[in-house]
């Protein structure tokens, strides 16, 4: 899973390795939380003969990814992450894997390893060599019934790699810059084409730094959150549990005979 993530690059290192005009400034954000503006990049129209325009675009969209056929994103589940062994099948996201991929450009990501004992210990991961990276996403464009028109996206991701799955369970996806244009070619690569690159990345490519607690504040933006910290292990102390109240009997309350709940995932 990624639920945060951070971009600090410059905008000319975005347009260099990425290959697009970005037309507005941006600045270094260190916490980017769901639900907020993400700048993707994707393939756009074959530029006119003679013009100096890339045919990639860089355009900014809601973390958030909300399906077409959606009839009100305020009671729609926030689909933030999608499973790309399973998104060519899914109703939400399999018409976005075959005609809107997407480069997500990132700095690095956040993850938190459960202790057992209650507490969580923060991770700040990125590339070992540094530099910014580009996950695989998925853009689908919601239109309104007033014709009003809202651009979101979510993070592919994979299993986790053998170096971080004592973090967490799932990787986002990580597209290498060879395979941009492959992975961003959806006239000619249909989403079955490009299932090779639906794996987790090496297990040397990332590293996972230990943080403080800031990070855990989606609104908190300061420089610090990625300083460093002692890497907090699982108490050895037996955590002590306050005996449990006894509970009134349920009563049991008449239910259709089918009580199933749709799983997206």
């Amino acid at each position: 899973m990624c639920g945060r993530f951070a971009l600090l690059a410059t905008i000319y290192e975005v347009e260099a390795q990425f290959g697009v005009i970005v037309d507005e400034a941006f600045p270094s954000r260190y916490n980017i939380s769901p639900t907020q503006p993400i700048m993707i990049v994707m393939n756009g129209e074959t530029p006119a003969p003679g013009s100096n325009r890339p045919d990639r675009i860089a355009m900014l969209v809601r973390w958030g990814f909300v399906p077409s056929w959606t009839k009100d994103p305020l009671n729609f589940p926030l689909m933030i992450n999608a499973r790309s062994e399973t998104a060519h099948e899914k109703p939400s996201f399999r018409t976005a894997m075959e005609h809107r991929r997407s480069l997500l450009p990132v700095s690095g990501f956040y993850e938190w390893r459960k202790l057992g004992d209650g507490r969580k210990q923060a991770y700040w991961i990125r590339p070992r060599h540094g530099g910014t990276i580009a996950f695989g996403a998925l853009m689908e464009t919601w239109v309104s019934g007033d014709g009003s028109q809202m651009d979101t996206a979510a993070i592919l991701t994979t299993a986790s790699n053998h170096a971080l799955s004592h973090i967490h369970e799932r990787l986002p996806l990580v597209i290498h810059p060879e395979d941009y244009q492959e992975w961003l070619d959806c006239k000619r690569n249909r989403a079955k084409d490009v299932k090779h690159l639906l794996k987790p990345v090496q297990d040397d490519f990332f590293e996972a730094i230990p943080v403080s607690d800031k990070i855990n504040n989606a609104r908190y933006f300061g420089t610090d959150v990625h300083e460093v910290v002692e890497e907090r292990t699982v108490s050895q102390e037996p955590v002590v549990k306050k005996p449990a109240k006894p509970k009134k009997p349920a009563v049991k309350k008449k239910t259709d005979d089918n009580d199933d709940q749709f799983s997206m995932f």
